[in-house]
């Protein structure tokens, strides 16, 4: 079906067809809504070249990755953002450039994106305090959206986050509540923005039942099944070992758990465990029944929610929503249990 086919089936213009699915602001949004579901009912695919002469527009979308210490490219959690965004992308005729940059090349990659014209937004991932690529791309004039947010930032600017922080601690106050008193963290890198709220909703759990966190029973680190293991081993083989771990990912858990049973230890009957779970597509927290007690929000859908946001940014949709805070399952599995001291 062509652009005029579709125009008739709807008693529509072709012009008025084309610029609702483009994301004139002049189209009401009963119409848009209307052009869309037809679209999609008879399988109507825009021409993408059409509509990059007729807009000026680039048609695609940016995704700026430094591989170099972060390790984003492998992040199992980055693949599944990208799979959420990549629908809302190839639902509304976008495609998406991917740039893998040394970490020190990042600011090069989107001056670059910028000036060749390649792409018409970006999306920001792994966002830091005081995130330096958030006034260069203002500065820049590319309309972004934020995959977190970034503590301390001077400027406004628009995000998809989950809520960490209620997330931790809504997590840690299930654990006090099942008699847990010596309760460890297992952090995330605390550069990183996720990171630093989820070490707050932690604290402030244990100072609302009037417990000093200890420090030696905290840790930042990469997100790995190595790093899961190591930190377990330690912390496990102490003097005065946790009861009870709060762990930012279940690949950490993961290595949490061999440390556990290394011990000759239960999860859930020795050592409580709460993860937190991206939902991912490939990494299941078991079938019927979790295995790990778990602080849950889907990264895919976090990807589709972000891609909406800039496709609208880049349309100029009035009331296009700049900010979406997810708020995070608490899921109980088999991994937690009742202090047993």
């Amino acid at each position: 079906m062509n652009l005029k086919e579709l125009a008739r089936k709807l008693d529509l213009s072709p012009t008025t067809v084309s610029r609702a699915l483009n994301g004139y602001p002049e189209v009401n949004e009963a119409t848009r809504e209307r052009v869309a579901a037809a679209a999609r009912k008879y399988n109507y695919q825009p021409n993408t070249r059409a509509i990059r002469l007729a807009t000026g527009r680039a048609m695609a979308v940016g995704h700026v990755i430094p591989v170099a210490t972060r390790h984003e490219i492998v992040n199992p959690v980055f693949a599944d953002f990208i799979a959420g965004a990549g629908e809302v992308y190839s639902r509304n005729g976008y495609d998406l450039l991917l740039s893998v940059v040394p970490d020190d090349d990042e600011e090069r990659a989107y001056r670059e994106l910028k000036s060749r014209g390649t792409v018409d937004g970006v999306i920001v991932h792994s966002p830091r305090m005081q995130d330096e690529r958030i006034p260069l791309l203002h500065d820049l004039g590319i309309p972004f959206v934020v995959h977190g947010r970034a503590t301390d930032s001077a400027r406004p600017y628009p995000w998809v986050d989950v809520n960490n922080r209620r997330a931790f601690q809504r997590a840690t106050e299930f654990l006090l509540d099942l008699g847990h008193r010596r309760i460890a963290l297992l952090n995330g890198l605390e550069f990183m923005d996720f990171a630093i709220r989820r070490r707050a909703g932690y604290e402030a759990a244990l100072a609302a039942h009037g417990i000093t966190p200890d420090p030696a029973i905290m840790a930042a680190e990469e997100m790995t099944e190595t790093c899961g293991h190591r930190l377990g081993v330690a912390l496990l083989s102490a003097p005065n070992p946790p009861t009870a771990f709060l762990v930012s990912s279940m690949i950490m858990g993961l290595g949490l758990r061999r440390a556990i049973e290394e011990r000759g230890l239960r999860m859930g009957r020795d050592v409580s465990v709460i993860i937190h779970d991206d939902e991912l597509s490939y990494l299941r927290n078991g079938d019927d029944v979790p295995i790990f007690t778990a602080t849950r929000s889907s990264v895919r859908e976090a990807g589709r929610q972000a891609a909406a946001m800039l496709i609208g940014l880049i349309r100029g949709e009035a009331g296009a929503p700049r900010e979406l805070l997810m708020e995070a399952e608490l899921i109980i599995g088999q991994s937690t249990g009742p202090h047993r001291g």
